[in-house]
């Protein structure tokens, strides 16, 4: 049934929680292509206008944090070698919870495996929640899996 899963990750513990559940279904629901996807913001998202920041300047950290996220991916798939499953790495430019959703409808993905913390109600609306954002605006279904210590709620 879910046979091409993307896995958006950030880097922290917190979104690697959803790896035991990619095995699964690897395992139990032979996935067989599996895109780990971590978005990187533009870095004129970090500067305000009081503070200007050469295009020159904002282009190398960007392409820094680029990097960053590619190597942290290939460990990710390194990692988790799988001989059922093709497992792949891409990272995007943008806004998170959009560039996660545009991403997996233009690839036809079958699901989206994601981490929340699990906040509700005020404290989702005053600290936000990407997986949240994604599950609203993405038209393929989305697996949100709680992370073991995360706050109550959805």
């Amino acid at each position: 049934m879910y046979k091409k899963i993307m896995v958006p990750l950030d880097g922290s513990e917190l979104a690697e929680c959803v790896l035991p559940h990619v095995e699964a279904f690897i395992e139990g629901c032979q996935a067989k292509h599996i895109v780990f996807v971590r978005v990187v913001e533009p870095a004129a998202t970090f500067y305000s206008g009081d503070y200007p920041i050469s295009p020159k300047v904002m282009k190398e950290r960007e392409t820094a944090g680029e990097k960053i996220a590619r190597d942290y991916l290939d460990q990710v798939v390194n990692g988790m070698a799988h001989d059922n499953a093709e497992l792949y790495s891409e990272v995007l430019i943008g806004n998170v919870a959009d560039s996660l959703a545009d991403y997996s409808e233009v690839n036809e993905f079958d699901l989206i495996l994601i981490a929340t913390h699990g906040r509700s109600g005020v404290n989702r609306w005053v600290r936000g929640s990407i997986a949240d954002k994604v599950l609203r605006s993405s038209s393929i279904p989305v697996l949100m899996v709680r992370a073991p210590g995360s706050e109550g709620g959805i």
